[in-house]
């Protein structure tokens, strides 16, 4: 007897539909498992057999042939659980489904028979809609998630009983339903504010310019100064997720399996804070069955990268080309998958080994040469491609033991959102380009005009400070960015002044 279920499998962010053929001969008990089945898969064999037969039903003792199609793709992950305990009870004639054709099947079988939740099963739900399908049957807990596409009945099943009772039924089982509008307002809800941080005003402005212009940051500061709590907040004043970025997002957080039960989508940017102790795998991604890495769940958010001079060179090295392009490529034997990588890199360091280089209230006891050698941890290529410098000093106890008197994330972000939309429409005939950040040579020519005060100033200063070319460029879209805040076409001598400030490690004389 022979029997069909459809399921899917996810390949990178994106998911493909998977054939769960089921062929039950005549023979001597087998159960075997074709098309490119890894060991999740193979293992699933003594999980069905023990589902199937705990929920009350018989498992044949025959010769059992499941085949994963298209077989030329790797299958991965222990979703197949559930349609292959299906298609083997159709193959029997134990189960008469009424809807089988336009359905997909998804969960990992407990021994007795519960259906567990699995990774990925946004994408799949996408993949669902866009080949014709019509429902989804999914774990309970995954729910929430796959009801986020819209037009797909989606109906979560407890168990393997509750799973064959939506496919009997011959009236339409009654679908989880999520109200979309609802969900993802509750979601966009910020836990931080910038209006609890107290004092470090000119911190909280390089801030401001950094999210109005997309620029990368790089704090640096005694310990306990407040540079992880500041950008910590960062995401806050940043504009507001848009529902495709927001659904990008999500699938990225769910075939990593990081989205949490309760979560139907990813409505705030991301902030990920890795460890610095972590591997270019766990940065970048990849692994034997490649997954995303930080710079991967960091899209379209932020990315900070605390004691940056701690972090291996090798590390650091590999983040340049996904900063540049904003898209990682992990490339094996047999595949290669695309992720995308799209993040504001956001990053803090102290400016000695001690940490207390020019901080009034401790003395550094750190020589000349060791805090050049720190510094130069952090290689010239990877510099290049962060615009702003800022010092964050160490709070006076008088403005620790007062009540915060600051800005509100949202005031800050509407200023952003301001700046963000004159960007946009500045460069809405240039293909590509999205912020100041990301302004070329040609572009800085093109849209980078100052006013002649503000080219003395500016030339004064590379002369006076030993500014290198490469600065150059940068005052100019930091001070592009400034003048966008300040809703000025021109760039201004105050504009290129505030910029000069933002490139503390580029001084000749910083020591």
């Amino acid at each position: 007897m022979l029997s069909k279920v459809y399921s899917a499998s996810v390949l990178g962010i994106d998911a493909y539909l998977v054939e769960v053929e089921t062929d039950i001969t005549a023979g001597l008990p087998q159960f075997a498992t074709v098309g490119l089945p890894d060991a999740a898969v193979k293992e699933s064999r003594d999980r069905v057999l023990a589902a199937i037969r705990n929920s009350g039903f018989q498992f044949p003792h025959r010769r059992v042939t499941i085949n994963l199609a298209p077989a030329d793709r790797k299958k991965e992950g222990s979703a197949f659980d559930l349609p292959i305990s299906v298609g083997i009870l159709i193959a029997t004639e134990q189960l008469q489904p009424v809807r089988l054709e336009k359905t997909i099947l998804l969960g990992e079988l407990s021994l007795d028979g519960l259906v567990r939740p699995v990774h990925g099963i946004l994408p799949i739900a996408i993949a669902a809609k866009r080949e014709g399908m019509t429902g989804i049957i999914v774990p309970g807990e995954n729910a929430q998630e796959a009801a986020i596409v819209d037009g797909l009945h989606v109906w979560p099943a407890r168990n393997l009983r509750e799973a064959i009772a939506i496919l009997e039924d011959p009236t339409e089982p009654k679908a989880y339903t999520l109200e979309m509008e609802s969900a993802f307002s509750e979601a966009a809800r910020h836990a931080v504010d910038f209006g609890d941080v107290k004092g470090q005003q000119n911190v909280k402005r390089s801030l401001e310019v950094a999210a109005a212009g997309g620029h990368n940051i790089l704090m640096l500061g005694p310990p306990g100064s407040g540079k992880t709590m500041l950008a910590r907040r960062l995401p806050s004043i940043l504009p507001r997720l848009s529902m495709d970025e927001a659904l990008e997002t999500t699938k990225i957080h769910s075939v990593a399996g990081v989205l949490s039960p309760d979560q139907s989508i990813i409505a705030v940017r991301p902030f990920r804070s890795p460890h610095h102790t972590i591997s270019d795998a766990g940065l970048i991604g990849g692994g034997t069955y490649p997954r995303p890495g930080e710079v991967s769940l960091a899209h379209n958010g932020v990315l900070f990268l605390d004691e940056l001079p701690e972090f291996r060179k090798n590390v650091l090295e590999v983040m340049r080309q996904p900063m540049e392009d904003g898209t990682v490529t992990i490339s094996r034997a047999s595949m290669s998958l695309t992720y995308p990588a799209r993040f504001m890199l956001a990053a803090a360091m102290n400016p000695c080994p001690c940490g207390y280089f020019g901080d009034p209230n401790h003395e550094c006891t750190c020589s000349p040469p060791q805090i050049q050698r720190y510094l130069g941890k952090i290689s010239g290529p990877l510099l290049d491609r962060i615009d702003i410098h800022v010092e964050v000093a160490a709070l006076p106890f008088e403005q620790l033991t007062q009540a915060p008197s600051g800005e509100a994330s949202e005031l800050i972000r509407q200023r952003v959102n301001h700046a963000r939309a004159r960007q946009l429409d500045r460069f809405k005939k240039r293909t590509g380009l999205y912020s100041n950040a990301h302004l070329q040579s040609k572009d800085i020519r093109r849209f980078c005009h100052m006013e002649d005060d503000a080219q003395r100033l500016l030339t004064a200063a590379i002369k006076r400070l030993g500014f290198s070319a490469r600065a150059y460029d940068r005052i100019l879209k930091v001070a592009r960015t400034i003048a966008d805040l300040d809703e000025s076409e021109q760039l201004r001598s105050e504009h290129v002044s505030e910029a000069i400030q933002y490139r503390s490690l580029d001084r000749t004389y910083w020591l």
